[in-house]
């Protein structure tokens, strides 16, 4: 005599849920709106609201199981489980390549203001300056990072940036402001803050100019 309990999934609330189910579901957690959709559990699209959106995503880690059951049809429980796996498995890849995504635009955008005519003028001026070299130590080396912004509409332009620069001796904090008139750039501000001993070296020199790149 078969003892195995009835499949009542897809019934809604009077589903019997099996205490084999229930648990956590990353699935509905990490992919939530899209798994919602695909278990006929359209509350996820509660994760689209502001804030509680980010709050709700644990709500249907919690409930995840217990919805999909109640709102579809399944085989047996051996089915339900593999799907949920799949689908867990499925959200990490789906995660892990739009950070990769995210990465790869950061070290795209990075790498063009690096190649820039005015933070390389900048790195030079400070990576020679005595009194930055006799804070700093020699050699100084500058952040993978870099933060601001360059901004140019054809042979003018604007540039604020900000990177971190670190030798033997400490580190300091790099500023940058420049403009580009008739294609050359022209540094109006340089300095480096050094947080260790509150001390801002301004790096006074006469404009420097250089061709831009074209």
């Amino acid at each position: 005599m078969d003892n195995a309990p009835e499949n009542t999934s897809g019934h809604g609330k009077k589903a019997i849920i099996p205490p084999e189910i229930k648990g956590w579901n990353w699935g509905a957690f990490l992919l939530h709106w899209i798994w919602g959709i695909r278990h006929n559990t359209f509350i996820a699209f509660l994760t689209w609201v502001p804030i509680f959106g980010f709050i709700f995503m644990f709500v249907l880690g919690i409930k995840g199981n217990q919805w999909a059951w109640e709102n579809n049809t399944w085989r047996d429980i051996e089915h339900f489980k593999n799907t949920q796996k799949n689908w867990g498995i499925g959200g990490v890849i789906a995660y892990i390549f739009f950070a990769l995504f995210i990465v790869g635009i950061f070290s795209f955008v990075f790498g063009v203001i690096k190649e820039s005519n005015v933070y390389k003028m900048s790195f030079n001026a400070v990576q020679n300056n005595p009194e930055v070299i006799e804070v700093i130590g020699t050699p100084i080396e500058p952040s993978y990072f870099v933060g601001g912004n360059i901004s140019t509409s054809g042979a003018g332009g604007e540039a604020n940036l900000q990177y971190t620069i670190t030798g033997p001796k400490g580190e300091g904090e790099t500023y940058v402001y420049a403009t580009k008139k008739r294609g050359k750039w022209t540094m109006h501000e340089l300095g480096v803050y050094v947080e260790a001993n509150n001390k801002t070296i301004s790096i006074i020199a006469p404009p420097s100019q250089i061709d831009s790149y074209h």
